[in-house]
């Protein structure tokens, strides 16, 4: 007896031992708030696959993405699977550090048809590399305070109907309530440099890298932009200060045009306590645009590649998994066939029950796939701070948008 005991105790220690050594373990670094949508799909995964264990590794947003930088750059603390926001997944993929996903043994391009037209265009550099799984995207939308608007006598058909009757609703706004129509004019500008724009296109750059920025269109945002400034309809506050989340909060700032998942930024943390004041409407002139939109790669220097790319394909290509990222964090899936779950139907509570998930299912499907180039960010910056010289100094814009020109060329030449 004694003996067969013995035995039995050293078999299920070897079991042990042999389970362990079988555990595969990958790490996922992640972002703040998209780190939600991986804890909530663990538990799922690991339904399907018990012998793999995910450790999730999560820092604020700039601290994320400075890290994997570093990461990539060095080799050194590499996560087998990376989340990454939009205006990192060129830079990243013509770095050479993230695997081309469409190549053996992922072949990801037969999952492209999956995602949203745009977000798998975003993933694509404009050097062809298909760096990363689109996650979750951003369809844009004007968020206005409905409180303030029938205060006002504006409707939303005047907020809408073209860039003229927006300012001129703006004004009334100011006249009647107080409240200034947005946070910046700068969100004019954002928003029409990308209008008009075709699928292969690119919003800074074209197909051979010529700067673009001289274009009607960038002239156009721009002199809107200055416009809305002249009437006196933005507060001169910039997104994500402390002023900007104030004026949600006290009625101050009217509306605001962001990407879908702002109504969960003003629901769980902006402005909790204005809900149903809020509603959603399609961007002013019909501008059909994206803001934002989470992707994930794969290193190259990732440990465990073949389970990354699994988990990778789960955390994407399941309608579960994207459906339950949209009920948390108001994350609007990238996959298609997720934007069909009756859960898009479902009216809104803080959005007044307005049923604003169809809406911007309608905008996302009539995005264009423009082009990303990983000098992106370094034209947006120039382009910011001239902008900033027209409305602060006066500058000329034709003046400021040459000269934006040049400073790109330089940049990119260097």
């Amino acid at each position: 007896m004694k003996i067969a005991f013995k035995l039995a105790v050293m078999a299920g220690v070897l079991a042990g031992v042999s389970a362990a050594q079988a555990q595969t373990v990958i790490t996922v670094a992640a972002f703040k708030d998209l780190d939600r949508s991986v804890q909530a799909a663990i538990p799922l995964y690991k339904k399907l696959h018990p012998e793999v264990e995910v450790k999730l590794v999560a820092l604020g947003y700039g601290d994320h993405h400075n890290a994997m930088t570093t990461a990539l750059a060095t080799g050194a603390n590499v996560p087998d699977v990376m989340g990454i926001e939009i205006g990192y997944v060129a830079k990243f993929a013509e770095g050479g550090g993230v695997e081309d996903l469409s190549k053996a043994p992922y072949n990801a391009l037969q999952l492209r048809d999956k995602f949203f037209k745009f977000a798998a265009a975003q993933a694509t550099s404009r050097g062809g590399i298909f760096a990363a799984m689109p996650a979750d995207i951003g369809p844009g939308a004007l968020f206005y305070r409905k409180d303030l608007m029938d205060q006002a006598g504006v409707t939303e058909a005047q907020l809408t109907g073209s860039w003229s009757s927006f300012i001129e609703a703006g004004k009334t706004v100011k006249a009647k309530t107080g409240a200034y129509l947005i946070p910046h004019a700068a969100a004019i500008k954002d928003i029409l440099i990308r209008s008009g724009l075709k699928d292969g296109e690119g919003i800074y750059f074209d197909h051979n890298g010529k700067v673009l920025v001289e274009s009607k269109r960038f002239v156009d945002a721009f002199e809107t932009a200055k416009q809305a400034r002249a009437a006196g309809i933005d507060a001169k506050i910039g997104a994500w200060s402390n002023e900007w989340s104030e004026g949600f909060k006290r009625g101050t700032i009217a509306s605001e045009m962001m990407g879908a998942w702002l109504a969960g930024h003003l629901k769980n943390w902006i402005a909790p306590e204005t809900k149903g004041k809020w509603r959603s409407a399609a961007v002013p002139g019909g501008v059909s645009a994206s803001w934002g939109g989470s992707f994930y790669a794969i290193p190259k220097a990732a440990k465990n590649k073949a389970a990354a790319w699994d988990f990778l394909k789960f955390m994407t290509t399941s309608k579960d998994v994207q459906i339950a990222a949209f009920r948390e964090l108001d994350a609007f899936p990238a996959l298609v066939e997720a934007s069909a779950d009756p859960f898009i139907a479902q009216p809104i509570e803080f959005l007044g029950g307005q049923k604003a998930r169809e809406q911007w299912k309608a905008t996302a499907a009539k995005i264009p796939a423009i082009e990303v180039d990983k000098l992106d960010p370094v034209a947006q910056e120039v382009v910011n701070a001239e902008f900033d010289k027209v409305l602060e100094q006066g500058k000329d814009v034709k003046l400021a948008l040459a000269d934006a020109r040049k400073a790109i060329e330089r940049r990119v030449r260097r």
